[in-house]
């Protein structure tokens, strides 16, 4: 038992800042050169979410990261190697127009508490994962005065993961109206954002938006732990603004 507690004091573990950036492999936000750019649509075309589109005067590539799966695609498409992946994490979204003080809390440090609801509306478990990872010594939560409560009665926030199905359509309308007001909605991954690679099915009542009021979205599959943490962090800071 000593050995193994001298060992995890001489590898220096510690809790991980918060920050957009991940390994080096990661498929991250895309980033486009213009000008090597032969509009050949060949990337809007591999796209199986329509997360690319060229609905701009100047014929180039338009990503919708709402719905972008980050399968990498699209870059193994462009042979003129225009449309690259980065490594940094999307940005959180801001969907409710009452909420663009959120791109600015996004970018701070939290300073406020918030109980989070998770609710898995119909997901394949990646974003759970995920999600999961926030407890964990790395990323460490509660040291921002986040935690999970048990129950939506207890909740400041729902958060969201999956595709809504029609088995779980009952289950999160109950959650959501069982939350005391101000309440904030949270979206996070493709499918509970667009409906993602699932799309729309008779076993599918939509994405997330069709039946809740969503305040911020979190694109990725799956969206990286300090993603998700940078989303809770601006959630909780406008959480306290309501309340006041």
């Amino acid at each position: 038992m000593f050995k193994l507690i001298e060992t995890i004091l001489a590898g220096k573990i510690k809790t991980e800042q918060i920050n957009n950036t991940g390994a080096k492999n990661i498929r991250g936000e895309l980033e486009l050169a213009p000008n090597a750019c032969i509009k050949c649509n060949k990337c809007v075309a591999v796209c199986p979410t329509g997360a690319i589109a060229n609905n701009n005067s100047l014929g180039l590539p338009e990503i919708y990261y709402k719905r972008c799966l980050f399968c990498g695609k699209c870059v193994e498409s462009c042979k003129e190697e225009a449309l690259q992946h980065t490594r940094k994490d999307p940005a959180p979204i801001p969907i409710n127009e009452n909420l663009a003080v959120m791109g600015e809390l996004i970018k701070n440090r939290i300073g406020r508490s918030l109980a989070i609801r998770h609710l898995d509306a119909g997901s394949c478990n990646a974003c759970d994962f995920e999600m999961g990872a926030l407890s964990n010594p790395v990323y460490d939560l509660a040291q921002y005065g986040l935690s999970f409560v048990a129950s939506p009665r207890h909740a400041d926030l729902l958060m969201v993961t999956g595709v809504v199905t029609r088995n779980l359509e009952q289950a999160l309308i109950m959650s959501y109206e069982a939350m005391q007001a101000p309440k904030i909605v949270m979206a996070v991954g493709a499918c509970a954002i667009s409906g993602g690679i699932f799309g729309e099915t008779y076993a599918i009542a939509g994405p997330l938006d069709k039946l809740l009021p969503v305040d911020i979205a979190v694109p990725g599959c799956p969206p990286r732990p300090s993603a998700m943490l940078l989303a809770l962090a601006a959630a909780a800071d406008f959480y306290a603004t309501q309340k006041k």
